[in-house]
């Protein structure tokens, strides 16, 4: 996969980075978005024994937020000024995006 204008990693890093910006003035948020990455990382790796921590990967993780995104059309979602349950889980998937440096990998 690359990192084309149509990868969906891109789209939700373009759109929700911003927020990761809220962290410093909202520490409530920090602790929602670490469970909603938490959660994304339950659902896609499942609990391994042993010291190695899990890791998530970039197909993987596309293919939640296709699936997630494509739920959130179905529904009619809009997104609010504030945080719901969508928001804080694009969120989410943005900060691990960041974190796990998932955008950059393997980039041609």
């Amino acid at each position: 996969m690359n990192d084309s204008p149509g990868c969906p990693l891109t789209d939700v890093v373009a759109t929700y980075l911003p927020r990761l910006s809220e962290f410093s003035f909202e520490p409530g948020l920090v602790a929602a978005v670490d469970q909603h990455a938490a959660a994304v990382c339950d659902a896609l790796v499942p609990a391994q024994r042993g010291p190695e921590p899990r890791s998530v990967g970039r197909e993987e993780l596309a293919d939640y937020v296709l699936g997630f995104t494509d739920w959130l059309s179905e529904t009619d979602w809009v997104e609010p000024v504030g945080h719901d349950f969508a928001t804080l889980r694009l969120t989410a998937v943005c900060w691990l995006v960041r974190e796990l440096d998932l955008l950059d990998k393997d980039a041609a």
